[in-house]
């Protein structure tokens, strides 16, 4: 298979390089208690990752009255920073595919709060990274392109010289949006008829299987 050549290679956080979904799972469920509001299932949370926290908290709070938005992102903050890293991992495979393309420029472009997002990288391998965008660093969330152009026009990439690997809907939109071509990943949490029904350009079922598209 002749592989295709790129210079910058993107990638979405959780779900993509990531396995966060268990404690992002289990801040949402002390957020709740501390609220004075009932634990969710664990499943119901993982299906409301990918669009940020504030919308994440949202779905998790639901329609409680006696919460304000601003306390329950106040308490999930707190406990999110303190829990972040308790099981969450590079994915199997992620990291020999990241050193395999230590020539290669790479970027993350994530829904996830910068904050949070820095602290994860920061104790898993931020050296890896030349560039990270966050959903609140102000270029808006995927799938809107902004992140993605941002990212580009840093890093001094042509759209047409760059990919970005992600795990939901709105990586392979966002991409498509940006107008740079998109591997979809089917370890993570998207749903894989989604993912596959917004047309990828290429669909892996292992990181290691990047080092075999790309050069």
């Amino acid at each position: 298979m002749t592989k295709t050549p790129v210079d910058l290679l993107i990638f979405d956080l959780d779900g993509t390089l990531i396995e966060s979904k268990w404690d992002i799972a289990h801040s949402v469920n002390l957020t709740l208690v501390e609220l004075g509001l009932p634990e969710r299932p664990l499943e119901e949370i993982f299906g409301f990752v990918g669009d940020g926290v504030k919308k994440l908290l949202r779905l998790a709070v639901g329609e409680s009255e006696r919460v304000s938005f601003d306390e329950a992102l106040k308490v999930f903050r707190g406990h999110y920073l303190e829990h972040c890293l308790d099981r969450t991992v590079f994915f199997p495979g992620i990291e020999p595919m990241l050193r395999h393309f230590s020539d290669k420029q790479k970027a993350v472009a994530t829904n996830k709060a910068i904050e949070y997002t820095t602290a994860i990288l920061n104790g898993l391998g931020a050296q890896h990274f030349h560039y990270v965008v966050g959903g609140d660093n102000g270029f808006g969330l995927k799938p809107e392109p902004g992140m993605l152009l941002h990212i580009l026009e840093q890093m001094n990439v042509p759209k047409e010289r760059a990919v970005l690997v992600g795990d939901s809907t709105n990586d392979i939109n966002g991409g498509h949006n940006a107008g740079i071509r998109v591997c979809a990943v089917g370890y993570g949490m998207g749903n894989r008829e989604k993912m596959a029904a917004c047309q990828p350009d290429w669909f892996i079922e292992r990181p290691e299987q990047l080092m075999e598209i790309f050069q």
